[in-house]
């Protein structure tokens, strides 16, 4: 809306005043002055005077820079010879629409605006309190119409009604600087301002007018929306900016809902010299390296973390079985074994681009372990490959699928360390390491080719140490020289695969039930007799081996679609509103609960955690669910809150992009207190880490 067409409407507007006048601004809003001199220590002789409209329902007025249209409430104070006022202050703005779809900055149902009042030195304390403060008030009240108003205000300075402004020092902005960093850019001829917000928080920046350098002022300031942001998600707001204007604004944090929101304002002033800003793909080079150095930390974190060690265990026992050969050959299996791993995060790099285009919330490890059938699938293929080490069967295909396979297998042997490193990331993804939560939350907001660049950081800090063990011959005097011994460890080795099962069958159970669990053990059972069947065929050179080959993968087929019928249709398990655990007596998690929970000033832990995420578990039974901490929470009455992410819940999803997460596990602890900032914890919890935490 252009400047004249704003002042078209207001002046239409004004133009009917004479028949609302009379009554409509008393009715509309009422102004009363205060001070807080008698709360003030002695030592301090100046005192804050407040004047706050109360403003009827469907009425509001205006903030120091009201926006498309409207004006600021004026104030004249009538002082005695030698007192002095500071200029005006106004309390957190909201932002709302006039008719018009016009963008105004102002308050509805209530509205203060202060100035700091500072008198003569030579006069007592005894006597600046019985002083009369007097003031003349001028405002805009607006509902349908806007009606003008003024009114004579005066009170005693030290009179005991005063009191109650010490119940309003949450109406105004804060001194200092925000809690977090603010940046500021200048690129292009425009104005940025960077900052990280915090968890569950929504912001928005109100500009103040433009002056610039030879004193004029310029109202044509764009009105920016308002801002959702998370922890870890850098957001810029554009603003016209020319090199010698003096540009400020406010910018306005709110937690928690319309019912007991929690305001807090920084004002934001470019006083500091701009820097120039290198951007790679629209993001900052220091905050690019930054998180790629975060990803492949993760990714070599990923290593220790009890989802992948089954796997690693295999590829350990194949660097003893490739001891005798070239280490050219060696080095071509390490290349092998992290072109695997290379190649399913890029997968899942291109499969996260295509979601995000079509819309999709996007999150680690839970987009394929919160389906049940992909839970199925794993368990199948895991449980095939544990029966395959123990010497049950082995696969025989006949023709040159034989002759493929064996060039494959037994000339280089490349293409087993390939799918080693596919199989390694697969039971990877539920995992999240330390330093990879937050640089895949990061990754997650940005650009294509950003999130490209994130799982191939990834992909590199979990392949580079077998690349270096491939690559460095003079490891292969420490490894015991092949022998029939090799034949008994490929076979223990199939035991972590079979308490990788039961960790998938007991992540089944809490996504569908018992009945969905004892489906899957069935399914073993067949899937196991179906194996050594096959097997004992292989073994005998039978001519009808073939028939009954077919026979078998037929019944094996059969009973899987059987299995994935039955689970498919399950209900999902409901997760119920309180539980104890061993002793910790969880309530499950909502945002409402939450806020309200804060609103009341009580302290709370979240726990955002999933059956299938082996972190989460080790975190929980380890570092909170131990006496040490259950009998802190009870002293101090904390309240124990789970998000149970095992299934899809929209709401956790959201509660972990507002910190910047893909990911659990998340453990977040809101000290007691309203307002009261959230301190994050880190991936992997010691009992030590959250016993010092809620402490604080």
């Amino acid at each position: 809306m252009t400047p004249l067409l704003r002042s078209l409407l207001l002046i239409f507007s004004l133009s009917l005043l004479p028949a609302f006048a009379a009554g409509g601004a008393g009715e509309g809003l009422t102004p009363f002055l205060q001070t807080d001199a008698a709360l003030r220590p002695s030592s301090d002789r100046s005192f804050n005077a407040t004047i706050t409209f109360k403003l009827l329902p469907g009425w509001h007025t205006y903030w120091s820079y009201p926006g498309d249209s409207g004006r600021p409430p004026s104030v004249e104070w009538h002082l005695p010879a030698g007192w002095k006022a500071s200029p005006l202050e106004f309390s957190i703005p909201s932002l709302f629409k006039e008719p018009g779809d016009m963008i105004i900055y102002g308050y509805e149902g209530s509205a203060s605006i202060r100035a700091t009042i500072i008198p003569p030195s030579d006069l007592t304390k005894e006597e600046i309190f019985k002083t009369e403060l007097k003031a003349s008030v001028s405002w805009l009240a607006c509902s349908e119409l806007c009606v003008p108003g003024s009114s004579e205000l005066s009170t005693i300075i030290g009179s005991v009604a005063s009191g109650g402004l010490a119940n309003l020092s949450h109406l105004w902005p804060e001194s200092g600087d925000p809690p977090f960093v603010v940046k500021q850019t200048f690129k292009n001829g425009s104005y940025y301002l960077s900052f990280n917000g915090i968890h569950n928080a929504t912001y928005q920046f109100y500009p103040a007018p433009i002056h610039s350098a030879s004193g004029s002022t310029s109202n044509d300031v764009p009105i920016p929306p308002s801002i959702v942001i998370a922890a870890g998600n850098t957001i810029s707001i554009l603003q016209p900016w020319r090199g010698n204007d003096v540009f400020r604004g406010l910018l306005v944090e709110t937690l928690g809902g319309a019912q007991g929101s929690i305001k807090k304002a920084w004002w934001i002033r470019n006083n500091t010299t701009l820097a120039m800003d290198h951007k790679v793909n629209g993001v900052s080079m220091i905050i690019l390296i930054s998180a790629l150095l975060s990803g492949f930390i993760g990714g070599l974190i990923l290593n220790l973390m009890p989802c992948v060690l089954p796997v690693i265990s295999l590829k350990i026992f194949s660097f003893i079985a490739q001891a005798g050969e070239s280490p050219r050959r060696i080095f071509m299996h390490g290349v092998s074994f992290a072109v695997g791993i290379f190649t399913w995060f890029m997968g899942l790099g291109c499969l996260v681009i295509a979601l995000k285009a079509g819309g999709s919330d996007v999150t680690w490890g839970a987009f394929q372990f919160q389906n049940p059938l992909f839970v199925v699938g794993l368990s199948v293929l895991v449980f095939l490959f544990a029966l395959n080490l123990f010497g049950v069967f082995d696969f025989v295909l006949p023709g040159k699928a034989v002759n493929s396979l064996d060039h494959v297998a037994r000339k280089d042997g490349y293409g087993g360390s390939f799918f080693q490193g596919l199989f390694a990331t697969l039971l990877a993804t539920p995992c999240t390491a330390p330093f990879l939560g937050s640089a895949l939350g990061f990754a997650f907001g940005q650009s294509s080719l950003v999130i490209l660049a994130m799982f191939a950081s990834v992909s590199l800090g979990m392949a580079f140490p077998y690349l270096l063990l491939s690559a460095r011959p003079g490891w292969r005097k420490w490894i015991p020289k092949p022998g029939t011994w090799m034949e008994r460890l490929k076979q223990f080795m199939g035991f972590p695969l079979l308490a990788t099962n039961l960790w998938l069958l007991w992540v089944l159970q809490n996504q569908r039930g018992e009945v969905s669990a004892l489906a899957l053990l069935t399914l073993f059972l067949i899937l196991g007799f179906c194996a050594w069947f096959f097997g004992t065929l292989s073994a005998s050179g039978s001519r009808g081996a073939e028939v009954f080959r077919v026979i078998i993968l037929l019944v094996a087929i059969t009973a899987i679609i059987m299995t994935i019928r039955q689970i498919r249709f399950a209900e999902p398990i409901a997760e119920t509103q309180t539980s104890s655990d061993q002793g910790v007596p969880w309530v499950s998690y909502s945002a409402e609960a939450l806020d309200s929970l804060r609103t009341e000033g009580k302290p709370v832990l979240v726990d955002f955690t999933a059956s299938w995420c082996l972190t989460c578990q080790f975190n929980e039974r380890t570092a909170i669910n131990v006496p040490a901490v259950r009998k802190l929470m009870k002293e101090r009455e904390i309240t124990a809150m789970k998000g149970d992410w095992t299934n899809a819940a929209p709401a956790i999803t959201a509660a972990l992009k507002s910190f910047g997460r893909v990911g659990v596990p998340l453990a977040v602890f809101y000290p007691a207190g309203k307002g009261s900032l959230p301190i994050v914890l880190p991936e992997l919890l010691t009992e030590k880490i959250v016993l010092e935490t809620l402490k604080k």
